[in-house]
C-alpha cells in the first residue's frame, strides 16, 4: 500500500471537510424552518390547481359542479388513487380558494 503525501493528505482532507459541510447543509435546507407551520402559501386557486391537481385532473373538474364538500373531504382524505393532502401542503385559506376556483365555469371559446 502507498502512503498519502502530506500534499495529497492535506487534499483528502479538505475534500472530505467540504463534502461533510455538503450534507450538513442539505439535512439543513430540508428541514422545516421555525415559524413556518403555515407550510406551503398560495397564492389563488389556479396556481394550486396548477400546482398540484393538474397532473391528475387536467382542466376535468373546473366548472363540473362538484360539491365543495366532497371537494374539501377528498382534499383532507384522499379518494381512490388520489392521496390525502395536508394543511400543510394545501391549508384551509388555500383550499377555499381552490373551490371558488373550480365552482367557475370555464369561458366559452369561439
Amino acid at each position: 500500500m502507498s502512503q498519502l503525501k502530506p500534499k495529497s493528505m492535506a487534499s483528502a482532507i479538505i475534500l472530505g471537510a467540504l463534502v461533510g459541510v455538503g450534507i450538513w447543509a442539505g439535512i439543513a435546507s430540508a428541514m422545516p424552518q421555525e415559524g413556518s407551520d403555515r407550510g406551503i402559501v398560495w397564492k389563488d386557486g389556479a396556481e394550486v390547481y396548477a400546482g398540484v391537481c393538474v397532473y391528475c385532473h387536467e382542466q376535468m373538474l373546473r366548472g363540473a359542479g362538484v360539491d365543495p364538500a366532497k371537494i374539501r373531504y377528498a382534499v383532507r382524505h384522499g379518494k381512490r388513487a388520489m392521496p390525502a393532502f395536508r394543511s400543510t401542503e394545501i391549508d384551509d385559506a388555500s383550499m377555499e380558494k381552490l373551490i371558488e376556483y373550480l365552482s367557475k365555469k370555464e369561458p366559452e371559446i369561439k
